[in-house]
């Protein structure tokens, strides 16, 4: 037989009513669109909201809430660039890179390569 209290083995979660805190800090990142999860957990402790920052990161999270980053451009130029096209022929398609090596006695050496891709 087991002595414990039945309080401890019915236990019933009181369930805090978080709905109001969801819906104002949706409607905060919907009307600041720039505003992370910790500066929206600044203003809610304006509004006087007592509440952890860590649970404002847990519902921030939960509603999908996050901060869009950037593409830097060179990502978008780079979708843009056509594909490479097969040379069909001699002098139809080229090359070009550089090529930079230091002699032994000190003096850089930079060269531009050009080759013909065909041949």
């Amino acid at each position: 037989m087991l002595r414990a209290e039945r309080s401890s083995y019915h236990y019933r979660d009181k369930g805090t009513g978080q709905a109001d805190l969801k819906q104002r800090i949706k409607g905060i990142a919907e009307t600041r669109v720039r505003y992370g999860c910790r500066r929206i957990h600044v203003l809610l402790r304006r509004e006087g909201w007592g509440i952890n920052g860590k649970r404002v990161y847990r519902l921030y999270r939960e509603l999908g809430l996050q901060l869009r980053k950037k593409t830097p451009k060179r990502r978008v130029k780079a979708k843009l660039r056509q594909g490479r096209c097969a040379a069909s022929r001699v002098n139809d398609v080229w090359a070009m890179d550089f090529v930079h090596d230091q002699l032994a006695t000190g003096p850089k050496l930079r060269v531009l390569t050009v080759v013909d891709t065909f041949s």
